[in-house]
């Protein structure tokens, strides 16, 4: 066997070091470096000039690259490689990577959760610290009238759906904010209205957050994501003031897993 062909490693496992290199050839194309000569192709993936030309021939031919004679770039077939991972993803895993670069760019605990009757059953989390003397994890449940992605995912539900979830009357867990049908009903327009809810301390003092809505390709809501922060001490600021500094990038994450949504499907 040749040694691009595969090769077996010291602990046993086999690879296969022919689809490891053309892969290589075809990551080493970036925001950065959209268009390359053989020569900077070998150099990005340490190949030879003779090895790189022979992978972006293959993958030329195979329809993945396509050149002019000096330059080589990739085509949109390369993008049927991640559709294949998409169309077999759920939502919690594309959620997560997600909610990684989120949690990671505001520095705050990031999480997605959906509708399950009257409560919300988060599906994806990832925390910075923890800010709840309850823990949170994939699993864990809200009353979804208490929470900021409980109330996202009721807004956009059908008035009758909203009218069944409310049935049993709205309890303030903490004592703050909104604790009857009425207000929260008014809330769940402005919501709407807005695209994002914020609550401040309604589900335990000292916790806020804001959330936004993630939409199926159909319209119909698919699951909320939010942000949570802890009220600071020192230097306060207001609750709308925390939440528009994290909104941006919150639609953002929305807005990428909406778009992967709609590419799986």
């Amino acid at each position: 066997m040749s040694q691009d062909a595969g090769t077996t490693a010291a602990g046993g496992s086999t690879s296969v070091q022919s689809l490891a290199r053309g892969l290589e050839v075809i990551t080493s194309f970036d925001a950065e470096h959209p268009s390359m000569t053989l020569s900077e192709v070998a150099k990005r993936t340490g190949l030879s000039r003779a090895t790189a030309r022979r992978f972006l021939l293959t993958l030329q031919e195979l329809g993945y690259v396509r050149g002019d004679g000096k330059f080589f770039e990739l085509t949109s077939k390369v993008l049927q490689l991640g559709y294949s991972y998409l169309s077999s993803a759920t939502l919690p895993q594309l959620m997560e990577p997600v909610l990684e670069d989120l949690s990671t760019a505001v520095h705050e605990s990031a999480s997605a959760s959906v509708l399950d009757g009257r409560d919300i059953l988060y599906i994806a989390r990832v925390h910075t610290r923890s800010i709840m003397r309850v823990g949170i994890s994939v699993g864990t449940r809200f009353p979804a009238v208490n929470t900021s992605m409980g109330r996202v995912l009721l807004a956009f539900q059908a008035p009758v759906v909203i009218d069944v979830l409310l049935a049993e009357g709205v309890h303030s867990a903490t004592g703050l904010g909104i604790d009857n049908v009425a207000d929260l009903r008014a809330e769940l327009e402005k919501i709407r209205a807005r695209g994002y809810a914020i609550v401040d301390q309604e589900l335990e003092i000292g916790l806020r957050s804001v959330a936004v809505p993630v939409f199926n390709a159909d319209g119909s809501i698919a699951a909320a994501m939010n942000v949570s922060m802890s009220v600071r001490q020192q230097a306060p600021v207001s609750a709308e003031e925390a939440a528009q500094a994290v909104l941006p990038a919150l639609q953002r994450a929305a807005c990428q897993v909406q778009e992967a949504l709609a590419a799986s499907r």
